[in-house]
Protein backbone atom coordinates (compact mmCIF):
# COMPACT_ATOMS: atom_id res chain seq x y z
CA UNK A 1 0.00 0.00 0.00
CA UNK A 2 1.45 3.27 -1.20
CA UNK A 3 2.02 5.91 2.27
CA UNK A 4 2.69 9.79 2.57
CA UNK A 5 5.24 8.77 5.29
CA UNK A 6 6.11 12.05 7.36
CA UNK A 7 9.48 11.51 9.48
CA UNK A 8 10.38 14.42 12.01
CA UNK A 9 13.30 14.92 14.07
CA UNK A 10 15.08 17.20 16.89
CA UNK A 11 17.92 18.28 14.81
CA UNK A 12 17.62 19.36 11.21
CA UNK A 13 20.81 17.34 10.67
CA UNK A 14 19.20 14.30 11.21
CA UNK A 15 16.35 15.05 8.52
CA UNK A 16 19.22 15.57 5.98
CA UNK A 17 20.76 12.46 7.10
CA UNK A 18 17.60 10.38 6.72
CA UNK A 19 17.31 11.80 3.42
CA UNK A 20 20.36 10.64 2.29
CA UNK A 21 20.30 6.89 3.61
CA UNK A 22 16.54 6.68 2.86
CA UNK A 23 18.05 6.79 -0.80
CA UNK A 24 20.07 3.96 -0.33
CA UNK A 25 17.49 2.33 0.85
CA UNK A 26 15.39 2.74 -2.35
CA UNK A 27 18.72 2.14 -4.25
CA UNK A 28 19.04 -1.57 -2.22
CA UNK A 29 15.08 -2.01 -3.25
CA UNK A 30 14.61 -2.60 0.79
CA UNK A 31 11.33 0.42 -0.04
CA UNK A 32 9.90 1.53 -3.32
CA UNK A 33 9.76 5.08 -2.92
CA UNK A 34 7.93 7.59 -5.24
CA UNK A 35 8.94 11.10 -4.17
CA UNK A 36 11.05 12.62 -1.32
CA UNK A 37 11.63 16.14 0.17
CA UNK A 38 13.42 17.52 3.31
CA UNK A 39 10.97 20.08 4.22
CA UNK A 40 11.43 22.72 7.11
CA UNK A 41 8.55 24.72 8.76
CA UNK A 42 9.73 28.35 8.88
CA UNK A 43 9.37 29.97 12.41
CA UNK A 44 8.90 33.53 11.31
CA UNK A 45 6.27 33.35 8.62
CA UNK A 46 5.16 29.84 9.32
CA UNK A 47 5.05 28.37 5.88
CA UNK A 48 6.99 25.50 4.40
CA UNK A 49 9.84 25.52 2.50
CA UNK A 50 11.04 22.07 0.54
CA UNK A 51 15.00 22.25 0.93
CA UNK A 52 15.92 19.13 -1.17
CA UNK A 53 14.13 16.83 -3.24
CA UNK A 54 14.04 13.57 -5.03
CA UNK A 55 11.59 11.69 -8.02
CA UNK A 56 12.36 8.00 -7.61
CA UNK A 57 10.29 7.22 -10.55
CA UNK A 58 12.30 8.49 -13.68
CA UNK A 59 9.87 11.02 -14.81
CA UNK A 60 12.03 14.21 -13.39
CA UNK A 61 8.85 15.79 -11.41
CA UNK A 62 10.82 19.02 -9.92
CA UNK A 63 9.43 19.37 -5.98
CA UNK A 64 7.04 22.10 -7.62
CA UNK A 65 5.18 20.12 -9.86
CA UNK A 66 5.78 16.77 -7.20
CA UNK A 67 2.84 15.42 -4.97
CA UNK A 68 4.78 16.69 -2.23
CA UNK A 69 4.82 20.05 -3.66
CA UNK A 70 0.70 20.21 -4.04
CA UNK A 71 0.29 19.12 0.00
CA UNK A 72 3.16 22.31 0.67
CA UNK A 73 1.75 24.16 -1.65
CA UNK A 74 -1.39 24.13 0.47
CA UNK A 75 0.51 24.35 4.14
CA UNK A 76 1.90 27.45 2.74
CA UNK A 77 -0.79 29.88 4.11
CA UNK A 78 -1.00 31.14 7.61
CA UNK A 79 -2.83 28.41 9.30
CA UNK A 80 -5.91 29.65 10.43
CA UNK A 81 -6.84 30.54 7.22
CA UNK A 82 -5.71 27.00 5.78
CA UNK A 83 -7.77 25.14 8.37
CA UNK A 84 -10.84 27.35 7.54
CA UNK A 85 -11.29 26.28 4.14
CA UNK A 86 -9.69 23.05 4.37
CA UNK A 87 -13.07 22.44 6.72
CA UNK A 88 -14.83 23.70 4.17
CA UNK A 89 -13.47 21.73 1.67
CA UNK A 90 -13.83 18.50 4.10
CA UNK A 91 -17.27 19.45 4.93
CA UNK A 92 -18.70 19.49 1.59
CA UNK A 93 -16.91 16.49 -0.04
CA UNK A 94 -17.07 14.17 3.11
CA UNK A 95 -20.77 13.05 4.19
CA UNK A 96 -19.75 11.25 7.87
CA UNK A 97 -18.26 12.67 10.80
CA UNK A 98 -15.57 10.43 11.11
CA UNK A 99 -14.63 11.07 7.46
CA UNK A 100 -14.39 14.47 8.31
CA UNK A 101 -12.32 13.72 11.35
CA UNK A 102 -9.58 11.65 9.08
CA UNK A 103 -9.71 14.25 6.11
CA UNK A 104 -8.60 17.37 9.45
CA UNK A 105 -6.15 14.68 10.83
CA UNK A 106 -4.04 14.35 7.73
CA UNK A 107 -3.86 17.94 7.26
CA UNK A 108 -2.91 18.52 11.07
CA UNK A 109 -0.47 15.78 11.26
CA UNK A 110 1.44 16.95 8.45
CA UNK A 111 1.15 20.71 10.31
CA UNK A 112 2.16 19.49 13.83
CA UNK A 113 4.81 17.09 13.05
CA UNK A 114 6.84 18.95 11.60
CA UNK A 115 6.72 21.43 13.68
CA UNK A 116 7.42 25.73 13.39
CA UNK A 117 11.47 25.74 13.51
CA UNK A 118 11.34 22.36 12.53
CA UNK A 119 12.83 20.18 9.98
CA UNK A 120 11.63 17.18 8.53
CA UNK A 121 11.37 14.47 5.75
CA UNK A 122 8.10 13.37 3.38
CA UNK A 123 8.41 10.42 1.95
CA UNK A 124 5.59 8.94 -1.18
CA UNK A 125 6.54 4.98 -0.51
CA UNK A 126 5.46 1.44 -0.36
CA UNK A 127 6.89 -0.54 2.53
CA UNK A 128 6.31 -4.19 1.74
CA UNK A 129 8.67 -4.46 5.33
CA UNK A 130 8.60 -1.31 7.25
CA UNK A 131 11.23 -2.61 9.62
CA UNK A 132 14.31 -1.11 7.32
CA UNK A 133 12.67 2.34 7.74
CA UNK A 134 12.32 1.90 11.31
CA UNK A 135 15.07 0.72 12.21
CA UNK A 136 16.93 4.18 10.44
CA UNK A 137 14.40 6.46 11.78
CA UNK A 138 13.38 5.59 15.45
CA UNK A 139 16.39 3.39 16.08
CA UNK A 140 19.54 5.10 14.89
CA UNK A 141 17.98 8.42 14.27
CA UNK A 142 16.17 8.98 17.42
CA UNK A 143 12.86 10.13 15.03
CA UNK A 144 9.24 9.82 14.64
CA UNK A 145 6.91 8.31 11.66
CA UNK A 146 3.90 8.55 10.68
CA UNK A 147 2.38 6.89 7.87
CA UNK A 148 -1.00 8.77 6.09
CA UNK A 149 -2.70 6.50 3.66
CA UNK A 150 -1.80 7.95 0.14
CA UNK A 151 -5.33 7.74 -1.09
CA UNK A 152 -6.82 9.65 1.50
CA UNK A 153 -4.22 12.43 1.42
CA UNK A 154 -4.88 12.42 -2.30
CA UNK A 155 -8.60 12.72 -2.04
CA UNK A 156 -8.01 15.87 0.31
CA UNK A 157 -5.69 17.96 -1.48
CA UNK A 158 -7.82 17.73 -4.49
CA UNK A 159 -10.86 18.54 -2.53
CA UNK A 160 -9.05 21.35 -0.78
CA UNK A 161 -7.63 21.97 -4.20
CA UNK A 162 -10.92 22.61 -5.61
CA UNK A 163 -12.13 24.50 -2.81
CA UNK A 164 -9.33 27.04 -3.18
CA UNK A 165 -10.00 27.51 -6.44
CA UNK A 166 -14.06 27.90 -6.42
CA UNK A 167 -13.10 30.72 -3.58
CA UNK A 168 -10.57 32.06 -5.63
CA UNK A 169 -13.26 32.37 -8.37
CA UNK A 170 -15.88 33.88 -6.26
CA UNK A 171 -13.66 36.59 -4.91
CA UNK A 172 -12.39 37.23 -8.32
CA UNK A 173 -16.50 37.98 -9.42
CA UNK A 174 -17.07 40.07 -6.44
CA UNK A 175 -13.74 42.48 -7.49
CA UNK A 176 -14.91 42.39 -10.68
CA UNK A 177 -18.53 43.48 -9.78
CA UNK A 178 -16.85 46.21 -7.17
CA UNK A 179 -15.00 47.77 -10.40
CA UNK A 180 -18.47 48.17 -12.79
CA UNK A 181 -19.26 51.59 -12.02
CA UNK A 182 -23.53 51.79 -11.57
CA UNK A 183 -25.14 53.49 -14.07
CA UNK A 184 -27.33 56.43 -12.92
CA UNK A 185 -31.10 56.03 -13.61
CA UNK A 186 -32.52 58.52 -16.82
CA UNK A 187 -33.39 62.19 -15.99
CA UNK A 188 -37.27 61.56 -16.90
CA UNK A 189 -37.08 59.29 -14.63
CA UNK A 190 -36.22 60.64 -11.87
CA UNK A 191 -38.47 63.70 -12.94
CA UNK A 192 -41.45 61.67 -12.59
CA UNK A 193 -40.59 60.04 -9.09
CA UNK A 194 -40.50 63.37 -8.33
CA UNK A 195 -43.50 64.41 -9.25
CA UNK A 196 -45.18 61.09 -7.26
Amino acid sequence: MKRVIILNFLEASKAYQAFSEIKMLAAERKIAGDQMAVVTHEKENDKFKIQDFIDFTGQQKTAKDSFIGLLIGLLAGPAGMLFGWLTGSIIGSVQDAEGIKNAQNIFTNVYEKIDAGATGVILIAEEDDNRPLNQLVMTELQGEISRLSYEEVEAQIKAAREKKKTQQEEEAKKTSAEEVPHKEKPAENNAENDNK
